[in-house]
């Protein structure tokens, strides 16, 4: 399995993310299903969601969370 990493973020409404990869893919990822587990919680909060910047391997929120870029790639739906 390949690794690929976000380049870009902008978020979306409903808890969506448009990612674009380093192979040049864009990517919708749902982070809804993700916002029941604690760690995650604080997604729910419009103003934390909307914080989601790139760090240097992966997507990262205010408050130091992040997530697995294999997760944000291979759990996301490719944009025509």
């Amino acid at each position: 399995m390949n690794s690929y990493y976000p380049i870009e973020v902008k978020p979306l409404p409903d808890y969506r993310l448009l990612i674009t990869f380093d192979n040049k893919e864009r990517r919708i990822f749902d982070v809804t299903p993700y916002l029941n587990d604690g760690f995650f919680a604080p997604l729910r909060n419009p103003a934390i969601f909307q914080s989601a910047k790139i760090n240097p391997l992966t997507v990262e929120w205010a408050g130091g969370i992040d997530m697995c870029p294999d997760e944000l790639y291979y759990n996301s739906e490719l944009v025509e």
